[in-house]
C-alpha cells in the first residue's frame, strides 16, 4: 500500500483539468517592492468571467496568466510580509493587458495568516489569538533550536530537557512528553500519534527557508482536528521562487557544562553545516534541494538528591528525596535532506511535490524515565498537493523508524533495559476550499482521512486506526461587526462516538485596524497508541528484606509492576477500561489593535476547562499485590526464613504499615481542571531596519474541580509569570538581535514517582546575536549566544542544565 500511495496521489492531482488549451487573452506584468526590486514568489490572482486564475512570479518578478475569457478582472498581487495590492482591468477577447505592482511592507496587524481558520486573513481579523514569527526575526535570532525561537511568544510554555528534547505547550503546563500541541510543516502534521509527541528536529534547519511561523494560542480543533488541544504551531516555508539561488553555511560553538555530572569537564561542543539551492529553469517548474547536519555533545545532568519538599498546593503530599539517576547522558546528531518541486499548471494552479529524510538520536524524557534514541532513528516523508486559489488538496505520508532503550527501567522478562522499538506510518489525504458568498460571507470547508499504522515493541497489541474528519466555518461581516462560527466532526477508530469541536467568535471592529473579540471554543486530544496498548513489566522498586527480618541482611526484592494501556486486560478488568478523549472548553476575550501602522497591541484573557485529562497514574496502592496475588517470586525470595504459606500474608502486613507493592499502573481519565490566564503584548517598528517587542503572560495555578478525581499530586505547575523583551535590527551591513526571557518558579510531577517530583527556580535568559554582511550581503559572519549570563538553569527539575552557549556562523549566498 505504501509504495502505491504517492503514485495514486500523483494520478489524482495530474488528473485534474490543469492543462487545458489556453485562450489567446492574457494578463502579464511584474511585481516589485517599493524600491523597485523584483519580488519572486508573489501570488497573483485574477477573478473575473469563468472564475479565478492564479500565477506565481518568477525570479525577475514577472508573471503571466493565460486562458482568459474577455471581461473585467480584479487582479490582486500578494506576498507574505507585504501588503496586498489590487487593480481592476478589462481584457479583450484576443488582446492582453500588462500590469505593474509595487508592494509595500505590510503594516503591523496586516500580516496575512492561514492557521486561524485554514483561509487567508489578517491578524486583526483572525478569529483566534495568534502570533507570527517573521522571516526577518528568524534570520536575526540567536535561537539555536525551535524552543529558543518560540520562547518569546506570549502564552507559550517551553522546556528543554536535553540537547535534543524540547516540549512546547500554549496556556497549559508543559510536561516532559507534551501531547496537546499540534505542529505542522507546510500543512503536513509532524505530530507522532503513537506516543503523542512532536520531534522538533523534523523542522527545517535553515532559517532562510522559513517564510513565517504562526502560533495559534488556544484550542484549534474546530479546523485542525484532534490534538490541537492547546494550540497549533504552523511552520510555513518559502516556495522555491520566493528564495531563489543557493547558500552554504558552517557553524560551530561551545557551551558550558562545568557542574552536575560533568563538573570539571571541558566545555561541550556543537557544530553544523547547511546547504541549499533553489532554481526555476522555466516559467512553470521550480525546485529546492536542502541538506544539513547538526551534532552536539551532551549537556550537564543534575547530581545529588532531588530536594525534599511538598506539593505547593497540598502540603501533605511529600516530594523529593530520591538521588538523581546516574545514567550515561547523550547529545544529538541530526542529518537532514529535503527536496521540493513545484509546477505551475497554466490555469492558475500549482502542483507541489516534496520528500525528505531526517535522522535523529538523543534523549527523550518520559514519565517512565528517559529513552535514548539510537543512531539510525529516522523519519522519511513524502507529500503531493495541488492548489488553485483557495482550493487545495494534498496527500502525505510520514514513516518513523527507530529504537530507544530506557536508561532507567529494566524489562522484568529480560533483566535488561526496556527497549522501545517503533515502526509507524501516517497516511493522510486532505481537501479544502474557501468561497466568498454575497460579498459578506466567507465559507471555509473541507476534511481529511488519515490512516495510522503501529508496530511497537512496548505495545505489541496496538491496532492500526483510521481517522476521518470534516469541518465547516462561516465568517459573516457587516459594518463594524464580524461573526465566525464553525464546527468540525472527527471519528477515530479508538473512540466510540464522533467528537464535535465547535467554535464561535464575535468581533467588533471600531476601525479597520482595531478589533475586540469574544470566543467560545472546544478541542480534544485522542488517546495515543501507547495510552491504549502499553504492555510492559518493569522493575519499579527494590524492597530491602532486612526491614522485614534482620536475618535477610542486605538482600533486596525487586518489585515487578505491569504498566498497561487502557485496552489491555488488567487486574479486575478482563477487557480493560474505556479511555475517553481529553477535552478542553475555552472562553476568551481579546483585543488586537494597530496604531499608525507601526505598533501592534494584543490583549487576551482566557479560561480553559480541561475534562478527562489522560494521565499515567502511578498510585502504588490503586492496584497492589495482595495475599491472594503476591508479587512474582515473593515466596522464593523469603525462603527459607519465612514459610511459603506465610509469605503472602507479609504483603498485607506491609500494606497495614502504609507500604504498597504496586501490581499495575495504567492510563486513566482524571477529572476536570481549570486554567486561567492573561497575556499582553506590544510590537513596534521604529523603521524598516529596527523593531522591538515586549510581552507578559500570567497563568494561574491550575485548579481541579474535585481533588478526589484529579488529585494535586498529578498536577504540575508551570511558571506563573513570564516576561519577554527584545529588539531586532537589520540593514545592509548589520544584523543584530537581543532578547531577554524570564520565567518564574515551577513545580513538576510528571516523571517517575513522588520522590522525583520537585521545583525549578525562576530564571532569566539573556540572548543576543550580531552579524556582519560582506560583499553586498552575499557573505554573513555572525556570533550567536544564549544564556549569556551563564545562569545554572533547569527548565524541568529532571532535565539537563541549559548553560551559556556561544556559536559562530559563516553563511555564503550565491
Amino acid at each position: 500500500m505504501k509504495r502505491h500511495f504517492f503514485a495514486i496521489a500523483l494520478m489524482l492531482v495530474l488528473g485534474l483539468p490543469a492543462f487545458a488549451e489556453p485562450e489567446p487573452a492574457s494578463i502579464t506584468g511584474v511585481v516589485n517592492d517599493e524600491t523597485g526590486a523584483a519580488l519572486p514568489g508573489a501570488t497573483v490572482n485574477a477573478s473575473g468571467p469563468g472564475g479565478a486564475h492564479m500565477a506565481t512570479t518568477g525570479a525577475d518578478g514577472r508573471f503571466t496568466i493565460t486562458g482568459l475569457a474577455a471581461g473585467n478582472y480584479r487582479v490582486t498581487a500578494d506576498l507574505m510580509g507585504f501588503k496586498a495590492q489590487s487593480q481592476t482591468v478589462t481584457v479583450g477577447a484576443t488582446s492582453g493587458v500588462n500590469l505593474s505592482f509595487g508592494l509595500g511592507i505590510a503594516l503591523r496587524g496586516e500580516e496575512v495568516v492561514v492557521s486561524a481558520s485554514k483561509s487567508e486573513t489578517s491578524i486583526v481579523d483572525a478569529p483566534a489569538t495568534l502570533s507570527v514569527v517573521s522571516s526577518e526575526q528568524i534570520l536575526a535570532s540567536p535561537a539555536q533550536n525551535m524552543g529558543d525561537l518560540l520562547r518569546s511568544v506570549p502564552g507559550v510554555n517551553i522546556i528543554q530537557t536535553s540537547a535534543r528534547d524540547i516540549n512546547i505547550t500554549a496556556r497549559q503546563g508543559t510536561s516532559t512528553l507534551s501531547s496537546s500541541q499540534l505542529a505542522l510543516l507546510d500543512g503536513r502534521s509532524i505530530y507522532l500519534d503513537f506516543f503523542g509527541l512532536i520531534v522538533w528536529e523534523l523542522v527545517p534547519n535553515n532559517p532562510a527557508d522559513i517564510k513565517q511561523i504562526e502560533v495559534v494560542r488556544g484550542p484549534a480543533s474546530a479546523v485542525w482536528g484532534a490534538n490541537a488541544l492547546t494550540g497549533v504551531v504552523n511552520i510555513i516555508t518559502k516556495t522555491p521562487r520566493e528564495n531563489p539561488g543557493g547558500y552554504f553555511a558552517l557553524s560551530g560553538g561551545l557551551f558550558d557544562r562545568d557542574l552536575g555530572t560533568t563538573s570539571g569537564e571541558d566545555a561541550g561542543q556543537n557544530y553544523g553545516a547547511q546547504f541549499g539551492y533553489a532554481g526555476a529553469p522555466n516559467d512553470t517548474l521550480s525546485y529546492r534541494l536542502t541538506a544539513s547536519y547538526f551534532k552536539s555533545d551532551p549537556y550537564a545532568r543534575p547530581s545529588g538528591t532531588v530536594p525534599l519538599g511538598s506539593h505547593p498546593l497540598d502540603a501533605s503530599f511529600r516530594t523529593g528525596g530520591a538521588p538523581y539517576p546516574n545514567f550515561a547522558n547523550n547529545g544529538t546528531e541530526q542529518p537532514k535532506v529535503d527536496l521540493r518541486v513545484d509546477r505551475e499548471t497554466g490555469n492558475g494552479g500549482t502542483l507541489g511535490f516534496a520528500g525528505g529524510y531526517v535522522g535523529t538520536q538523543g534523549i527523550v524524557h518520559t514519565g517512565i524515565g528517559p529513552f535514548n534514541l539510537q543512531d539510525g532513528a529516522y523519519m522519511a516523508y513524502g507529500r503531493a498537493g495541488y492548489r488553485k486559489g483557495a482550493f487545495k488538496t494534498a496527500m502525505f505520508a510520514n514513516y518513523f523508524d527507530g529504537e530507544a532503550p530506557n536508561l532507567l527501567s529494566v524489562d522484568a522478562r529480560t533483566g535488561r533495559p526496556l527497549v522501545l522499538g517503533f515502526k509507524t506510518g501516517t497516511y493522510d489525504f486532505e481537501i479544502g476550499n474557501s468561497n466568498l458568498v454575497g460579498g459578506r460571507h466567507v465559507l471555509t470547508y473541507g476534511g481529511n482521512v488519515r490512516r495510522n499504522t503501529f508496530d511497537l515493541t512496548i505495545a505489541p497489541a496496538a491496532e492500526d486506526r483510521t481517522e476521518i474528519g470534516a469541518y465547516f466555518q462561516e465568517e459573516f461581516f457587516v459594518d463594524k461587526f464580524r461573526l465566525a462560527a464553525g464546527i468540525r466532526v472527527d471519528k477515530f477508530g479508538n473512540i466510540d462516538d464522533p467528537v464535535f469541536s465547535p467554535r464561535v467568535t464575535a468581533m467588533f471592529k471600531p476601525s479597520q485596524s482595531h478589533s475586540f473579540r469574544v470566543s467560545y471554543n472546544k478541542a480534544f486530544r485522542s488517546p495515543s497508541a501507547i495510552n491504549n496498548y502499553l504492555d510492559v513489566n518493569t522493575v519499579t522498586g527494590q524492597l530491602p528484606l532486612g526491614l522485614l527480618n534482620p536475618v535477610f541482611g542486605s538482600r533486596v526484592f525487586n518489585v515487578v509492576t505491569r504498566s498497561a494501556g487502557s485496552a489491555v486486560p488488567q487486574l479486575g478488568e478482563p477487557s480493560g477500561h474505556e479511555l475517553k478523549e481529553e477535552a478542553l472548553t475555552a472562553y476568551e476575550i481579546g483585543y488586537t489593535g494597530t496604531f499608525n501602522g507601526r505598533t501592534t497591541v494584543g490583549l487576551a484573557a482566557y479560561i480553559n476547562d480541561t475534562d478527562d485529562n489522560i494521565n499515567f497514574v502511578t498510585d502504588t496502592c490503586r492496584k497492589r499485590y495482595t495475599a491472594a496475588n503476591p508479587p512474582p517470586g515473593w515466596s522464593q525470595a523469603l525462603s527459607p526464613f519465612i514459610p511459603a504459606a506465610v509469605a503472602p500474608l507479609i504483603v498485607e502486613q506491609l500494606r497495614a504499615l502504609g507500604v504498597c507493592l504496586p501490581a499495575e499502573f495504567t492510563y486513566l481519565n482524571l477529572g476536570s481542571v481549570r486554567n486561567v490566564g492573561f497575556e499582553a503584548s506590544i510590537d513596534h517598528a521604529f523603521s524598516r531596519e529596527l523593531s522591538a517587542y515586549a510581552n507578559y503572560s500570567w497563568q494561574d495555578d491550575p485548579e481541579p474541580e474535585d481533588v478526589s478525581e484529579y488529585p494535586y499530586a498529578e498536577l504540575s505547575l508551570s511558571p506563573k509569570h513570564r516576561f519577554n523583551v527584545g529588539m531586532n535590527f537589520n540593514n545592509d551591513r548589520w544584523v543584530v538581535n537581543a532578547n531577554v526571557n524570564y520565567a518564574s518558579e515551577a513545580f513538576w510531577t510528571d516523571v517517575l514517582g513522588p520522590t522525583f517530583n520537585g521545583p525549578t527556580e525562576a530564571y532569566t535568559l539573556v540572548n543576543a546575536s550580531i552579524g556582519l554582511k560582506w560583499n553586498g550581503g552575499k557573505i554573513v559572519t555572525s556570533v550567536k549566544g544564549t544564556n549569556l549570563l551563564n545562569e545554572e538553569i533547569q527548565q524541568h527539575n529532571f532535565g539537563d542544565y541549559i548553560m551559556r552557549n556561544i556559536v559562530g556562523e559563516v553563511r555564503f549566498t550565491f
